[in-house]
């Protein structure tokens, strides 16, 4: 490897909404830096099971559907 190219590689603390905490190594921000995650596995519908919400409920996809249904390709 090239002699200073390359970002410092060093350990970070990530505290997750919960309060728990670890330790992992990256090139973000500085050394032992405290890095606070907004969304997180313990909050993020998509490993809490709340994806349900996102349906389409009168939205776009009915529209586009009510626009285009009849809509045959030849």
């Amino acid at each position: 490897m090239k002699k200073g190219i390359h970002p410092n590689y060093h350990f970070v603390n990530v505290q997750l909404n919960d309060g728990s905490t670890y330790r992992t190594r990256t090139t973000y921000g500085e050394a032992e830096q405290k890095l606070l995650l907004d969304i997180d596995p313990t909050t993020h519908p998509a490993w809490t099971g709340g994806q349900a919400q996102l349906l389409d409920r009168g939205g776009r996809l009915t529209r586009f559907n009510k626009k285009f249904g009849g809509f045959v390709k030849a």
